[in-house]
């Protein structure tokens, strides 16, 4: 398993947080969509998530529509 640290924005303000994946490498598009799915993954905001299609500029745009930007990944050691 890799442990990777998510540092970026919502809505202006700092926040950091932490996902553990079997993947060996996190883009920061599948980044944004956890994220995405971590702030708006509920019923009534899944209009918000982007299509399963969407590529992944268009994933990075729908985040920074909802207030989600400046995307760090960081794999820590483990």
């Amino acid at each position: 398993m890799h442990l990777y640290t998510l540092e970026y924005l919502f809505n202006g303000e700092p926040r950091t947080q932490t996902f553990e994946f079997k993947q060996p490498q996190l883009p920061v598009h599948e980044a944004a969509m956890h994220l995405l799915q971590l702030h708006f993954g509920d019923g009534e905001n899944s209009l918000i998530m982007p299509n399963a299609d969407a590529t992944p500029e268009e994933i990075l745009e729908q985040a920074e529509l909802v207030g989600l930007t400046r995307i760090e990944v960081a794999e820590q050691p483990g």
